[in-house]
C-alpha cells in the first residue's frame, strides 16, 4: 500500500479536505485552515503526491491522484467529507467525486475544474512549463515563483496573499511541478460525467483569472446538477489569498446551508 499524502490537520466537526493546485502545497489554504477550524470545522490541506513530504505517485495520473485522495479520507475515519479543490486540485476534487461520489458531501470549486481547452492550455500551462524548464545557471523555484505570481494575480490581491502564494510555490519540487503541468492537460472528465454530481457546488472564479477564467467555471455549473458561481472582483488564479476575506465568507455561508458533522 501506498504511503498516506502529509497534511495539515486543525479543528474538529465535519471534515474539510482542501486539495492545493499545481503551483504550490498545502500553505495556499493556510488562512482557510485556521478560518475553518474556527468556525467548527476538521480543516485538512493534503500536500498533493510529490508535493512537501507527500510521496509521489507513479503514473501521475488525475486516477493516482484520486486513489491518494481516497486513500487519505478513509484514514481520517470520517465519512463523507467537503472536497475544496483549487487549479489542479478542483480537477482533482472533481476526478474523486465522480469515481466515489458517496465520499463528497459537498465540492468547492476555486479557479478550475473544468478540462482545459487549446486556449487555457496556452494559458494556464505553457507558461509554467517554458519557465520550469529554463530552470538552470543557478536559478531556483523560488526565483521562477517571484516571476510567474505577479503575473498571474489580479490587481486588487492582497500582499501578504501573493506573498504567500509565491512561498508556496517556491517549495515546490521542480520535477514534480513538471509532471503536475504536464499532467493537467489529460483531465478529461465532461458532461456526461458532471451530470451525475448530484451534490451542491460553489464554483469562485476571480474576474481577472487567465488561467481559468470565471467564463469556463460559469459555463461548468450550468451543467452541475446543484451548483452557483461566486466571481471575485479584481482577483486573479488564487482567489483564497488574493481575497481571503471574500473567499472564506462565501466558503462559509455555502458550508452553513448544509451543515453536516461527521
Amino acid at each position: 500500500m501506498a504511503a498516506l499524502p502529509t497534511f495539515t490537520l486543525l479543528g474538529s466537526g465535519h471534515t474539510v479536505l482542501m486539495l492545493h493546485d499545481a503551483d504550490g502545497g498545502h500553505l495556499t489554504f493556510a488562512p482557510q485552515v485556521e478560518t475553518l477550524a474556527a468556525a467548527g470545522y476538521r480543516a485538512v490541506a493534503w500536500d498533493m503526491p510529490g508535493y512537501g513530504y507527500s510521496a509521489p505517485v507513479e503514473p501521475y495520473t488525475f486516477k493516482a491522484l484520486a486513489q491518494s485522495c481516497f486513500e487519505l479520507i478513509d484514514a481520517l475515519q470520517c465519512g463523507p467529507v467537503t472536497l475544496v479543490g483549487h487549479g489542479m486540485g478542483a480537477m482533482v476534487a472533481l476526478e474523486a467525486a465522480v469515481r466515489r461520489p458517496a465520499l463528497a458531501h459537498r465540492l468547492v470549486l476555486c479557479a478550475g475544474g473544468p478540462a482545459l481547452d487549446a486556449q487555457s492550455t496556452q494559458d494556464w500551462v505553457a507558461p509554467r512549463l517554458r519557465a520550469v524548464h529554463a530552470l538552470g545557471g543557478g536559478s531556483t523555484m523560488e526565483q521562477l515563483a517571484q516571476i510567474l505570481v505577479p503575473q498571474f494575480i489580479g490587481a486588487g490581491a492582497l500582499p501578504e496573499g501573493a506573498r504567500l502564494a509565491e512561498h508556496a510555490l517556491g517549495q515546490v519540487y521542480a520535477g514534480v511541478y513538471r509532471r503536475a503541468l504536464e499532467a493537467l492537460p489529460t483531465f478529461d472528465r465532461n458532461v456526461s460525467d458532471f451530470v451525475h454530481l448530484t451534490m451542491p457546488t460553489l464554483l469562485v472564479a476571480g474576474a481577472l483569472d487567465r488561467c481559468a477564467p470565471a467564463a469556463a467555471l460559469e459555463a461548468l455549473a450550468q451543467v452541475l446538477p446543484d451548483a452557483r458561481t461566486l466571481v471575485l472582483p479584481h482577483v486573479g488564479h488564487w482567489p483564497q489569498l488574493e481575497d481571503p476575506e471574500g473567499f472564506d465568507g462565501a466558503l462559509l455561508d455555502f458550508l452553513a446551508r448544509q451543515r453536516v458533522w461527521h
